[in-house]
C-alpha cells in the first residue's frame, strides 16, 4: 500500500510523486491502493499526484484505488470532474 504524507501541496508534490511512483513500480500487486488517511493539508496538487499515480498504474495493467480519501479532497475531485477516476475504498 502506498501512503500519502500529512501535507501534500504544490511544494511537496514533485518529491511525493517521485517516491510514490518508485514504490508503485516496485510492488508486485495487481491492485495499487493509496492510503490518503494521513492527508491533512493539501491543495489541487494532491489530485494531480493521485491522478498521475493512477495513470502509471493503469499503464502497467494494474487497478487503482484510494483508501480514506478526505471528504474535502473528494469534493475537490468532484469540482474538477475527476471523482470517477479516483475510486475510494472508504
Amino acid at each position: 500500500m502506498l501512503v500519502l504524507p500529512a501535507e501534500l501541496t504544490h511544494r511537496q508534490a514533485s518529491v511525493s510523486l517521485r517516491m510514490l511512483l518508485q514504490a508503485l513500480k516496485a510492488q508486485g500487486e495487481q491492485q495499487v491502493v493509496v492510503d490518503a488517511g494521513a492527508l491533512a493539508a493539501f491543495d489541487s496538487s494532491a489530485l494531480a499526484v493521485l491522478l498521475e499515480c493512477r495513470r502509471v498504474a493503469v499503464s502497467e495493467g494494474k487497478g487503482f484505488m484510494v483508501k480514506a480519501l478526505p471528504p474535502a479532497l473528494a469534493s475537490l475531485a468532484g469540482l474538477y470532474g475527476v471523482q470517477e477516476l479516483l475510486p475510494s475504498l472508504g
